[in-house]
């Protein structure tokens, strides 16, 4: 029975920067992008070999701009990849010419070692090895070397790890070094230390191999005491997870079916996968709201650095319009990118994500009590808007005159605030479930935008005789407005997209 590392799986807050990273300068081959399992609306990318075989494998999940995390007891700190002996002085000038942060190369347990840094602060490093292919010249890393714990229960742990195949070989100072038949898990005694928080730069878990279901089965038996989670079919793999005194987290996973269970092995990473349990209308929608990316070589373009964080999606056969999209208290920048996308599908869609929270809900200005709202967090969300809107026009080169924004819920009182503000902002703008939110004083400038506000008959969260205030206020700015009422509550309906469309086609 073979053992070792099946694979690592960590947390990156920025896609596009892990891809340039681990293909285009580790040289690795993304072999899987999926929508998670846990939550088919994460995008997790697996790289590794190109045949995509267990023991090659690191993956991520992505958290788009999330905060990172912090590496401590419990937890994965470093993945180790195998290099040829003679490559790592040309690994050492690469790092450096593309502002990589490196340390070493120093010697651990006999083998030289080079410490890189990933763009989120994961800790990568490359050992020569051996039993590495290739030489004389930098080659991708081969296959995963191994993997640091920190453990405040060393001992445990290191005998946890005798149930996954691992035996105790030496140990230097604080570090003792365990090996499999593959690889080895380097476990770093760390009394004291802080515990771990999950974020980007952090691994989730480490997985260790199963040949088959059966031993799977058999090997969560024998951690009974440990309470294993059930074994789950994971399409790729089934598993189960374990958690040791430490609390570890450890995944055992089996080698079949592998990677090819659902592309061609010489297709493998090409296109977006899904759970089988998603439906093709939800797996449409999802291609919309997962964060797109472009591979070593091509085409891309520019990341802006402005007040509000946000991410495109961009069509195959642009039309040279923008829907900027301001999503609702329980959303985030991709929650209205299917419905957008379904209006126009040759638009540029530009999700933005708002700044305030209020009970682990994004909104996009402050409430001090129902349907009372901080106008002072209203005023200063508003001007860092209107900036974001000029600073993505300028640095988009996104055409103003065509640029629509698309709002729902607490979205669309931004919209309308702005309307009222930055009267001139505002040149197209669909409001779902609007309400009148600004009190006050207001722009004395005049604008010239076509609005559309439409209300659910049924919504006590955002009444008609607001959303009715709120048109008479945008018209007193020359603004011209549509107020439509649908059949419906708060929530969004398919009324509302048959609306919109005909109020654009009109």
């Amino acid at each position: 029975m073979t053992t070792g590392i099946h694979h690592v799986t960590s947390i990156t807050a920025d896609v596009q920067a892990n891809v340039d990273f681990y293909m285009g300068f580790l040289g690795l081959n993304l072999v899987k992008q999926t929508g998670g399992f846990e939550d088919a609306e994460q995008l997790h990318l697996f790289y590794g070999a190109p045949d995509g075989r267990p023991g090659t494998l690191v993956s991520f999940m992505v958290w788009e701009a999330t905060g990172r995390g912090r590496t401590g007891l419990g937890q994965v700190s470093e993945i180790a990849f195998a290099v040829p002996t003679d490559s790592l002085g040309e690994w050492m000038m690469r790092a450096i010419s593309a502002n990589i942060p490196a340390e070493g190369p120093i010697k651990e347990f006999g083998e030289p070692v080079l410490r890189l840094k990933d763009p989120d602060g994961l800790i990568i490093k490359l050992v020569a090895s051996e039993a590495a292919l290739g030489s004389g010249s930098v080659t991708a890393p081969c296959y995963i070397r191994g993997v640091t714990l920190l453990s405040d229960r060393a001992e445990e742990t290191n005998r946890f790890l005798g149930h996954f195949g691992y035996s105790v070989s030496r140990t230097e100072d604080s570090v003792t070094r365990l090996k499999s038949d593959t690889d080895v898990v380097d476990v770093h005694s760390v009394t004291g230390f802080v515990p771990s928080v999950k974020g980007a730069g952090v691994p989730d878990h480490v997985a260790f191999r199963a040949p088959d279901i059966e031993t799977l089965k058999n090997l969560r038996e024998t951690l009974r005491d440990h309470v294993p989670t059930m074994v789950r079919d994971l399409q790729y793999f089934s598993s189960f997870y374990v958690r040791d005194s430490s609390g570890l987290s450890i995944e055992c996973a089996t080698d079949l079916p592998g990677l090819t269970v659902n592309e061609p092995a010489d297709q493998l990473g090409q296109s977006l996968q899904f759970p089988p349990e998603v439906m093709f209308f939800v797996a449409d929608d999802l291609r919309i709201k997962l964060p797109q990316f472009s591979r070593p070589g091509e085409m891309r373009g520019p990341k802006r650095d402005l007040p509000f964080v946000h991410r495109f999606y961009w069509p195959e056969d642009p039309d040279g319009s923008t829907i900027v999209l301001l999503h609702g208290p329980s959303g985030d920048e991709a929650e209205l990118m299917p419905l957008a996308h379904r209006i126009n599908p040759r638009a540029a869609l530009l999700g933005v994500r708002a700044r305030a929270t209020e009970e682990g809900n994004l909104r996009w200005f402050r409430r001090e009590g129902d349907a009372v709202f901080d106008q002072k967090d209203i005023r200063a969300e508003a001007a860092a808007f209107n900036a974001f809107l000029a600073g993505a026009i300028r640095g988009y080169a996104l055409e103003a005159d065509t640029l629509m924004l698309l709002g729902y819920s607490n979205g669309a009182d931004m919209i309308g605030a702005m309307a009222r503000l930055y009267p001139d902002s505002v040149k197209q703008a669909v409001m779902l479930r609007p309400a009148n939110a600004v009190t006050g004083e207001v722009s004395t400038d005049t604008g010239e935008g076509r609005l559309l506000l439409l209300s659910g008959a049924d919504d006590n969260l955002a009444p008609l005789q607001s959303a009715e205030t709120l048109k008479a206020a945008l018209q007193a700015h020359g603004h011209q407005v549509d107020h439509q009422t649908l059949s419906a509550g708060h929530w969004m309906v398919d009324a509302d997209e048959a609306a919109i469309r005909a109020w654009l086609n009109a």
